[in-house]
């Protein structure tokens, strides 16, 4: 299948690469066009770590190509592009045409179910609770992936296209998505921001002096009791919309082929495995400027309507803010645009279970 990806990141070269080496085709694009700029020059793109290959992938000049050359639509951005992402292919994709959505943030399926609709569309939206792989983008046409997930959550809206989105995803990664209840279990089963949230905390000088520390090596005693305290809070959220989430320590099991045990104590298992990666060494990393926003922030947002606020989540992201000197909050684009906060819970879970 053809397989247009709206990214040029490390993800969006995680999964390029995966695809190609799944016998699929995936078409990049990058908004800028910076991303690719050299791949379209006619470069390869080279992926190291878990995944050891060389192609040459086609490149994309715009949203419009991507979207006409694809059998399929992936968004694999940053949280801050995912609402010009959206915007940028509402208007072009065809009537069933799917999107899957890597990783799910902040709602953005309800927002391209809105936009579909009002073009009297319809088509399946994938939401998926993280991402293929695990690394980072190592130079213009490289990647280095740390891990390929083995167990990937996944919704779809509406939620009665789960078997088509399950069937399809299935086709193009492989047999590793798990079925889950409705996007809002998706939305509160991204265990990023959460995880990021204390590894960002207790790290933050380093990162902000561009330090080279190990990221599994780090998460020590204390900050693995943090993490599993806010993992408490996102359970008990999800609980109380009805909704089943896997813990964070199933999240370890599961992607990382790991024992169950303490966080800390997996942590330093997969670090003693040499997979335990590396911090951010800038503080204009997306473990905050898009975990906190579009991650923490929902979260926070979902424990409010659930009567069950996230107080370690709300402690965390304002002592966030107050370190990046501004509300963290005001970077989510997209649930001003939903009015989030103003919905019934009745409502909100309607809209996850059926879209616009």
């Amino acid at each position: 299948m053809r397989v247009g990806i709206l990214g040029a990141g490390g993800i969006a070269f995680g999964a390029a690469a995966y695809l190609h080496l799944n016998g699929h085709e995936p078409i990049l694009w990058s908004p800028s066009g910076r991303g690719t700029a050299e791949l379209s020059a006619g470069a390869s793109l080279k992926a190291s770590g878990a995944l050891d290959l060389s192609f040459r992938p086609r490149i994309a000049s715009s949203a419009e190509e991507v979207i006409a050359g694809s059998d399929v639509v992936m968004l694999a951005m940053p949280g801050n592009a995912h609402r010009m992402a959206i915007e940028a292919i509402a208007g072009n994709l065809r009537d069933g045409q799917p999107t899957i959505i890597s990783s799910h943030l902040s709602f953005g399926a309800l927002y391209l179910s809105r936009l579909l609709s009002e073009r009297g569309m319809k088509a399946p939206i994938i939401a998926w609770g993280t991402t293929l792989t695990t690394g980072r983008k190592q130079g213009p046409t490289e990647v280095g992936v740390n891990s390929v997930r083995s167990k990937i959550d996944l919704a779809t809206v509406p939620e009665s296209d789960i078997e088509v989105g399950h069937t399809l995803c299935t086709a193009l990664f492989g047999d590793r998505f798990v079925r889950r209840d409705g996007l809002l279990a998706i939305s509160l089963s991204n265990l990023n921001p959460q995880n990021h949230l204390a590894i960002s905390l207790f790290n933050l000088t380093r990162m902000e002096r561009g330090e080279r520390w190990g990221q599994a090596e780090n998460v020590t005693a204390s900050v693995g009791r943090v993490m599993e305290e806010l993992d408490a809070e996102r359970l008990a959220i999800a609980a109380e919309f009805g909704v089943s989430v896997r813990s964070i320590k199933e999240h370890y099991s599961f992607s990382y082929q790991l024992p169950i045990a303490s966080i800390a104590e997996m942590n330093q298992e997969l670090h003693q495995r040499g997979r335990g990666g590396f911090g951010p060494t800038t503080t204009e990393s997306r473990y905050v400027l898009e975990d906190a926003p579009f991650g923490l922030w929902p979260t926070i947002l979902l424990g409010r309507l659930a009567g069950r606020p996230a107080s370690l989540h709300e402690a965390g992201f304002s002592l966030l803010s107050a370190a990046y000197g501004r509300p963290l909050a005001d970077d989510n684009d997209l649930l001003p645009l939903l009015e989030i906060q103003d919905l019934s819970r009745d409502r909100l879970q309607e809209l996850a279970r059926i879209g616009a």
